[in-house]
């Protein structure tokens, strides 16, 4: 059940991934070109590089947008921060401002959809004859 937790500004820069998520109390959420709604996590990762062992990037979750609340796929980005260590490199990668976050989830989208321009409630306004 949703509730309402007022923003606590001082805790960061709600502008980025990682200041949004404590300002706010919950992770960002973004909508994609396809017009469905992504929510985004900084995930981290070894990289089998003994100079940058550990990589940060980011995951986009996408909603279900008919029937029960849930996910319905992910998209995922290449490695956006490299460090030493897993907590290093997600707390680099939680400093991607949200802007761009929504850049790279559109251009995940449109490398898995192509660029028809069209959200999928204009695909099914076409295809009932509206």
């Amino acid at each position: 059940m949703g509730r309402f937790i007022p923003p606590d500004h001082s805790r960061g820069d709600e502008t980025t991934v990682g200041g949004y998520a404590l300002v706010h109390g919950r992770a960002a959420a973004l909508e994609g070109p396809d017009g469905l709604s992504y929510s985004l996590e900084v995930l981290t990762d070894e990289t089998g590089d003994a100079v940058r062992p550990y990589g940060a990037y980011v995951v986009f979750l996408k909603w279900r947008r008919l029937g029960e609340q849930g996910v319905a796929g992910h998209l995922e980005t290449g490695f956006l921060a490299y460090a030493d260590s897993a907590q290093e490199a997600l707390n680099l990668a939680g400093d991607t401002p949200l802007v761009e976050c929504q850049r790279l989830l559109d251009e995940l989208v449109i490398v898995r959809d192509g660029d028809s321009g069209r959200r999928w409630f204009d695909a099914m306004r076409d295809e009932d004859g509206e």
